[in-house]
């Protein structure tokens, strides 16, 4: 049977997005490693160390750069983060400075909000 294992987000800055996932969304760093002229960097969900591990791959490529954009421009989320209480994340992240897209709103079963990763992407946070 087949496993996420590992999953890529572009980022356009590898430092600031290892700072952002890590000390503002509060992700654990699992590997920072060098890989030519950039770094193999993955974060972890902290109560699952073990678990999916999330690549902030450099979007050096002329193709990533435009995806990144459009996805931007369309309002279109690159991934999707599941959270406890929605509210109590947006507040906690909006009190760090987070910029959302969308506040919390109600969708059919489950509650979405849209935020700003500031390096490139809409990160949609929900609650199941």
């Amino acid at each position: 049977m087949l496993k996420i294992i590992v999953t890529s987000l572009f980022v356009q800055d590898q430092d600031k997005a290892l700072q952002f996932y890590t000390e503002t969304l509060g992700f654990v760093k699992k590997h920072d490693v060098p890989a030519g002229k950039f770094r193999w960097i993955t974060v972890v969900s902290p109560d699952a160390q073990d678990g999916t591990e999330l690549v902030l791959e450099p979007n050096d490529h002329p193709a990533a750069k435009e995806y990144q954009k459009k996805l931007v421009a369309d309002g279109i989320p690159a991934t999707m983060f599941g959270v406890a209480d929605i509210q109590e994340e947006y507040v906690r992240l909006s009190e760090k400075g987070v910029k959302f897209t969308m506040v919390p709103t109600k969708m059919g079963p489950f509650s979405i909000a849209v935020l700003d990763d500031t390096c490139g992407n809409l990160i949609q946070i929900i609650q199941q």
